[in-house]
């Protein structure tokens, strides 16, 4: 067996906001452990089958950690760096869009509660996907995959890839 991926955490200095951010944008179950300091982000649910029922494999969480005091460490108060990091490229974290919503719901939510749109209406042929990204208030990125289906027909105001 290969090593298994098993979380990815993302960087806030408010961990208990970003975790209110991301249940309100994608409607996930915000389990602060404990509160402010540490949030795992629960989209609930289980990963489908061919025929579309679900398989015993449930969706992958993640967590939201305070910057300042990057928890579990050895040294309990945490070590320097104790901010965000603002500039160049960092990870990417890739979302797939559920049937039940929208790429432009979420875009709307998340740029009311303060992301940055990064780009709409993407489609990338590779993968088969439509995609869209925003930056969360705290600068990391999100991006959005829905699915094209056999023969996509790619809108004209969509660039192409």
């Amino acid at each position: 067996m290969t090593n298994s991926l098993i979380f990815v955490d993302l960087a806030s200095d408010d961990p208990a906001a970003a975790g209110a951010f991301y249940a309100e944008v994608f409607g996930w179950q915000n389990d602060a452990r404990p509160q402010g300091v540490y949030h795992r982000m629960v989209p609930g649910g289980f990963f489908p089958n061919k025929d579309g029922s679900d398989s015993e494999i449930g969706n992958l969480h993640f967590g939201i950690f305070d910057a300042a005091n990057a928890l579990p460490h050895p040294q309990p108060g945490g070590v320097e760096p104790r901010s965000l990091s603002t500039g160049g490229r960092k990870p990417r974290i890739w979302v797939l869009v559920s049937d039940e919503d929208t790429p432009e719901r979420i875009l709307d939510t998340a740029e009311r509660l303060g992301a940055t749109i990064l780009w709409r209406n993407h489609y990338w042929k590779e993968f088969n996907g439509f995609n869209h990204a925003f930056a969360d208030p705290w600068g990391n990125e999100i991006l959005l995959w829905v699915k094209a289906g056999e023969n996509p027909v790619i809108p004209d105001n969509y660039t192409k890839q």
